[in-house]
């Protein structure tokens, strides 16, 4: 993986995190979790673009997922266009609400492509024992309130990386097609005490010991400052959780 640079920043959207002064986005910094802004008017604070890793799944490093028949849904626990299986895990509602920089104000029609690795710390169409599958990958046009919302599983946190979800955004769904017409890419930084939680449930075992191993001020992509890319989380590990982080493109 690469680490996150500011090179390049000029040729795309700036991706922020929004706040007014009826709403601001904050977390707490002993447990991590967010408290996400609302949108409408107001400041938007920027927050850094992305590396998208090698598993993107994107057409930029390999397979290409976007231009399977199916990858625009809202569940993306399973696999589509053919493939067969689903991914174990706990529930988790992945909502982003896509933004104006300049007004704060919704965005819709754009596209905005999700993926993550599974229970295990696999990543479908790449890792061992996956290749075949492409489940938690998953593509959405934002509605009126600039929103889409995905229904999928909590991530693993696998060896060397803090757990974290990644998007990609597109001028819009006929434009999602491969990687190179990506507006922005960014990264959700799963809150430590969502993770903990989750992670001392069945099947995420292996979590346990590789969170314990890294920090969020020690992760190669969110060393620099992660306030702004942690997600408000609610729910719980038996009832599924929501995830929720409001950004911003300058449309």
């Amino acid at each position: 993986m690469v680490a996150k640079g500011v090179a390049g920043l000029s040729l795309i959207p700036v991706l922020s995190s929004c706040s007014s002064s009826d709403s601001e986005s904050t977390v707490d910094a002993g447990t991590g979790t967010g408290t996400d802004g609302a949108t409408g008017s107001g400041t938007c604070s920027t927050i850094p673009e992305e590396t998208e890793g090698p598993y993107p799944g994107d057409g930029t490093n390999g397979p290409n997922a976007l231009s399977v028949s199916g990858i625009e849904r809202s569940d993306i626990r399973s696999s589509f266009g053919g493939a067969s299986g689903t991914a174990a895990g706990v529930a988790l509602t992945i909502t982003l609400t896509l933004v104006d920089s300049t007004t704060c104000s919704p965005l819709e029609g754009y596209a905005i492509y999700v993926w993550h690795c599974d229970q295990n710390g696999n990543y479908s169409m790449y890792s061992a024992g996956v290749t075949d599958q492409n489940y938690l990958r998953g593509v959405q046009s934002t509605n009126a309130a600039g929103q889409v919302s995905f229904t999928s599983i909590f991530p693993a946190c696998y060896s060397g990386r803090w757990p974290h979800i990644h998007f990609e955004v597109y001028p819009s769904a006929a434009t999602a097609t491969s990687g190179s017409a990506k507006l922005a890419t960014s990264q959700l930084a799963m809150p430590k005490a969502t993770c903990d939680a989750v992670y001392a449930t069945s099947g995420y075992s292996a979590s346990v010991t590789n969170l314990s191993r890294v920090t969020l001020a020690t992760d190669m992509v969110f060393s620099d400052g992660a306030t702004l890319e942690i997600p408000t989380v609610t729910g719980s590990a038996t009832d599924g959780y929501t995830a929720a982080l409001t950004v911003a493109i300058a449309a």
